[in-house]
């Protein structure tokens, strides 16, 4: 055999070898994708399985006890049971999540007048304001309304912001917690809705308030931040849910994020845009940050790398990213996004088959402080994967 005919057989031989290399590697990345759409179809089938009941909206699950923790409408996580519902409809176009949504969503409409919290976005907006994505109508057009109209009452005109919390009032004279930036998103709508500007230009001021006074020189954002109510400025800066005052919470940042992007959305206000980009280049540069794009529940905590994850952090920042990727020439805003979702297609995060509970993600932290909801599945760490996962079929 002559060299130039061996040489001949050996480039064939490898051709082959590659060929056959790259349609088994493509056949294997099929079919473990087709694993993970069948595992998230059954995970999507449990959430119809809960029976409607006014009193167990489903929060999160305790993978030790094998227990549901159910909570009533009043909870401020009980919108996004019925939100994911909706998501589900128009992620699958299967009427079943449709028919369940709307019962679900009914049984939050007395919350439309309960003053004693700051979290009518995340109950109303959440339910119905999804509800009306889907089939706007007059009726939740009025329930958002007269939830906006409640959630007004908490406005201070000296502090210019919603009042977040009313616990801890001989310790807190007026807090104000980053969460609630999430919450002004009802105020805005309504405006939208009734016409009535009052609702948009509380939200306004209260995201002006926030943008002054929760953020740190390096753009990651306080927890809490309490004001005085007579002159109106900030007298102490803490943590609730975070490390210690002046650790970076992860989904602290994460409302930060998105709540920034959602009101420049509604004020094309150059300074809101600005600051969820510059929090979302402390968050994705943090050398704390994991590999896999999920990040430890708070950045500072001393326990990292053996500190226990918050997927729900990194679902609302990827949902919130989409959205940043519209405003931007950037591309690491979508990048960062589909690396999350990838991520989160996996046997790693996805809850197995048999686990009998409304839930399709694993690894969020609720609040370490009271070691309570750790490393469980929870609620709107699901809605934000779904609202992701229907942002990146639009984009």
């Amino acid at each position: 055999m002559t060299s130039k005919i061996k040489y001949l057989v050996f480039v064939l031989t490898f051709a082959s070898l590659f060929l056959a290399c790259k349609k088994e590697t493509k056949e294997s990345k099929e079919t473990q994708e087709a694993t993970i759409d069948s595992l998230l179809s059954v995970r999507f089938e449990h959430l119809l399985k809960h029976p409607v009941d006014s009193l167990s909206f489903p929060r999160s699950y305790s993978l030790e006890k094998k227990e549901i923790n159910k909570v009533p409408s009043k909870d401020w996580t009980s919108g996004f049971y019925p939100g994911n519902l909706w998501l589900l409809y128009q992620l699958t176009g299967d009427e079943r999540f449709k028919e369940q949504a709307i019962k679900w969503t009914a049984l939050i409409e007395k919350e439309k007048y309960n003053d004693r919290t700051h979290d009518m976005g995340f109950k109303v907006y959440c339910s119905f304001g999804q509800g009306n994505n889907v089939q706007p109508n007059q009726s939740y057009d009025d329930i958002i309304v007269e939830s906006a109209k409640t959630l007004s009452t908490r406005f201070n005109k000296n502090v210019g912001s919603l009042r977040s919390w009313d616990f801890n009032k001989d310790i807190w004279e007026f807090p104000v917690i980053i969460d609630n930036m999430m919450n002004l998103e009802l105020l805005y709508e309504a405006t939208k809705i009734s016409g009535d500007s009052t609702y948009h230009d509380i939200a306004v001021s209260h995201a002006t308030t926030t943008l002054k006074n929760h953020f740190r020189d390096d753009h990651s954002s306080y927890h809490v931040v309490v004001y005085d109510t007579i002159t109106g400025k900030a007298k102490d800066k803490v943590t609730h849910q975070g490390f210690d005052a002046n650790s970076a919470w992860a989904r602290g940042q994460a409302w930060a994020i998105y709540g920034y992007t959602m009101t420049y959305r509604y004020t094309k206000n150059p300074k809101f845009l600005q600051q969820a980009i510059a929090t979302f280049d402390f968050y994705l540069n943090n050398p704390s940050l994991r590999d896999d794009g999920i990040p430890y529940w708070d950045f500072n905590d001393p326990e990292i790398p053996n500190a226990v994850r918050d997927v729900s952090a990194a679902t609302i920042i990827a949902s919130a990213c989409y959205e940043l990727h519209t405003y931007t020439d950037s591309p690491m805003y979508k990048s960062y996004a589909n690396k999350v979702l990838n991520t989160l297609k996996s046997k790693e995060y996805i809850l197995e088959k048999s686990i009998n509970a409304p839930f399709i993600l694993k690894h969020s932290t609720g609040n370490w402080p009271k070691n309570d909801e750790m490393d469980e599945p929870i609620v709107y760490g699901d809605y934000y994967f779904l609202e992701a996962l229907l942002r990146q079929q639009k984009i």
